[in-house]
């Protein structure tokens, strides 16, 4: 049995086990009212931190017309994502032009991880089982996290639905189907069980397909600005098919906490490559299996003095990468990752004001490669923070220092040279009123990132003796924020950032008399001034009109200054990142009636940090709609949802050579029985 009949199978037993697990329910014939759902802005995602902050909770991602998770994080200021394209197009995001690598993503408190190449694609994680996302510059400065949370310069933290029953309900089901545009079919389904008073299930499983066939236009420009060609052609190669399965138990005892998940994606992609002149087909495809298992526990002592935290994870990644253009280079490798990893955190309230807290990671990494002399490398990661937190009426501070210590061990039986780091962190917030909910914050913070496997060990493109990469991090904000819901103007918030960051030591590939061999170097310093702001209304009006809005803006000069400053070319703009970008969200409801603007706008940018005429590439915007109904019948709630993306069908390109589709359509139908 193939690998690819097994994850398929496997999602068919899942969706058997909830089809099953429904009929097999007690029938009722209690009829249950539903409202509909409030949406708030601004209560929920400007609550008061020592860090820029912002959230989308679950009634904002449901009305967004996006996909993924990757999808709904471009609304974030000071954001920038690459995309490739098209429905299973990779997308990865970075936060103030630091770096995709210099990004932590957490799935439910627990770090995502690739030691191979130290990005995660985001594009794979569905929002159907998202209750809300939330973005931090720096970090959280919870009293009770992980060492790992301490460890990047941004975070992103993706939080699953917990069940929530109905009075007098143990039984929920939740289904979905999707279609539209480049024949997409994407059919989901979530039971969850009550199983007693303290323990809750979650089984869910998803299947996607899409052809990714989409018009597009490409249009190229010479030197003195005349129209070299303009060519109508189909994106090609772009199909998807995967499959998502994850089960999840939830143990709720009051001040005892845990939940375990188990997760796997298989996907089986085309992609679909660069298009230049004449070359606007590809046959490479790419298949990853995707699986990890992991558990948190959490408990309090002692009047709520002491907290324990205890995270724990396994996963395994496969992937097949096949390039059969033997014209370029014919390419049929296998990689498969590992990772265990074990968290344990402590916090303890010394006096009301003053938290002291403790944490303490462990985690091994080993990559596994069919290509030759290989390195097969493992490493030994080993992080311990320790954090201190005054809380006054009016003041806030958190002052914290991460050591972090990595052992490398390569094929030949050689250790590498083994690496320790010290980084420090201070956050500091101040309320000048107690009853106004105005707050000033600042914080510096000093991290850094270890080369990848791929940058170090890679046989075509490795080099073993990198540096790590160092950022430093400089912020001073404000926020202001009120709820009244009793009034026209329900709620509203406002945010703005100035920050600074310095890039050390680079890591980027720089080419060789090789083609296909690249070497990896430490390449000179980045310098990142920029500003970001945000506003969120809310109003309510006539008992049954309400309006959400939110405007986010993000201003960046990110200065590449690693060439020589007698060069033209010091102080470019670093390549894709626009120096003007902005979003707007808006949703219209009346009664079960919800209207969803989206605008999202990135400014001129370069394709090098040599920005010369032949770099540049112009700026781009999209419109997006959606309207969907909501209608109570019996225990049912049944939604339907018509989407319309990139209503003015813009021809625009994130990445110079990847054009992205033009207007494109989809049908949303979901029911829910609580």
């Amino acid at each position: 049995m193939t690998r690819q009949t097994r994850r398929f199978l496997s999602a068919g037993i899942c969706l058997w086990c909830v089809c099953l697990c429904v009929w097999s329910q007690e029938e009722t014939d209690t009829l249950a009212v539903h409202e509909i759902e409030e949406f708030c802005f601004t209560g929920s995602r400007l609550k008061s931190e020592m860090v820029p902050f912002q959230r989308m909770d679950s009634a904002v991602l449901r009305n967004l017309s996006c996909q993924s998770v990757a999808d709904a994080i471009r609304y974030f200021s000071g954001v920038q994502m690459k995309d490739y394209g098209g429905v299973g197009g990779v997308k990865t995001i970075n936060i103030r032009s630091m770096g995709t690598n210099q990004m932590g993503v957490f799935y439910d408190g627990i770090q995502l991880g690739n030691a191979q190449n130290g990005q995660v694609d985001l594009g794979r994680f569905s929002l159907d089982n998202i209750e809300m996302i939330d973005l931090y510059n720096g970090q959280k400065t919870s009293d009770l996290q992980s060492a790992k949370d301490y460890g990047a310069a941004g975070t992103v933290y993706i939080e699953t639905r917990v069940p929530k029953f109905a009075e007098g309900k143990k039984d929920q089901l939740d289904m979905k189907f999707k279609t539209g545009s480049f024949g997409l079919a994407n059919p989901s389904v979530t039971y969850n069980r009550q199983i007693d008073s303290t323990l809750m299930m979650s089984v869910s499983a998803e299947y996607t397909y899409a052809t990714g066939r989409y018009k597009f236009t490409y249009r190229k420009v010479d030197a003195t600005g005349a129209m070299a060609y303009d060519t109508t052609a189909v994106r090609e190669n772009a199909d998807i098919q995967a499959v998502r399965a994850e089960m999840a138990l939830f143990g709720d005892k009051g001040k005892e906490t845990w939940k375990v998940r188990l997760y796997n994606y298989y996907s089986d992609r085309g992609l679909p490559g660069y298009v230049a002149r004449n070359l606007f087909s590809h046959s490479q495809r790419q298949w990853d299996d995707n699986f990890f298992a992991q558990g948190s526990y959490k408990n309090r002592f002692w009047n709520d003095r002491v907290g324990l935290m205890v995270n724990a994870k396994y996963a395994y990644d496969y992937t097949h990468y096949l390039n059969p253009d033997t014209t370029l280079q014919y390419i049929d490798n296998r990689y498969r990752q590992q990772e265990a990893y074990l968290s344990v955190a402590g916090s303890m309230r010394i006096y009301d004001w003053w938290t002291v807290s403790l944490s303490t990671d462990v985690q091994c990494n080993a990559l596994d490669a069919d290509l030759q002399a290989f390195a097969y490398p493992f490493r030994t990661t080993g992080l311990v923070a320790l954090a201190t937190k005054f809380k006054h009426p009016n003041v806030q501070f958190q002052a914290s220092v991460l050591g972090t210590f990595v052992h490398d061990k390569v094929s030949d039986g050689m250790v590498m040279q083994p690496y320790s780091q010290c980084s420090p962190a201070a956050y500091l917030s101040v309320r000048p009123w107690r009853n106004v909910l105005f707050d000033i914050r600042a914080f510096y913070k000093r991290i850094f990132r270890m080369p990848t496997f791929n940058d170090l060990y890679y046989t075509d493109i490795g080099n073993a003796r990198l540096d790590p990469e160092f950022v430093n991090q400089y912020n001073v904000g404000l926020g202001y924020r009120f709820a009244h819901p009793d009034k026209t103007v329900s709620d509203f918030g406002v945010q703005v950032d100035a920050y600074h960051n310095d890039v050390e030591n680079k890591i980027v590939a720089m080419p060789s008399s090789n083609a296909f061999r690249w070497q990896m170097k430490n390449y000179g310093r980045v310098r990142i001034d920029g500003v970001d702001a945000s506003v969120d209304v809310g109003f309510k009006w006539c008992k049954h009109w309400a309006l959400g809005l939110r405007l986010a803006y993000t201003y960046q000069q990110a200065a590449d200054l690693s060439y020589d400053s007698s060069s033209p070319y010091y102080g470019g703009q670093l390549p894709y990142i626009p120096w003007h970008s902005g979003s707007v969200v808006s949703d219209v409801s009346y009664r079960n009636w919800t209207l969803n603007y989206s605008f999202i706008y990135t400014g001129e940018r370069y394709a090098s940090s040599a920005n010369i005429p032949v770099n540049y590439v112009q700026p781009w915007y999209t419109h997006d709609l959606s309207l969907s109904y909501l209608h109570n019948f019996q225990n049912w709630k049944l939604k339907g949802s018509i989407q319309v993306n990139n209503l003015f069908n813009q021809q625009y390109e994130v990445v110079v050579g990847y054009p992205m589709p033009g207007t494109n359509f989809r049908l949303v139908i979901s029911a829910l029985l609580n």
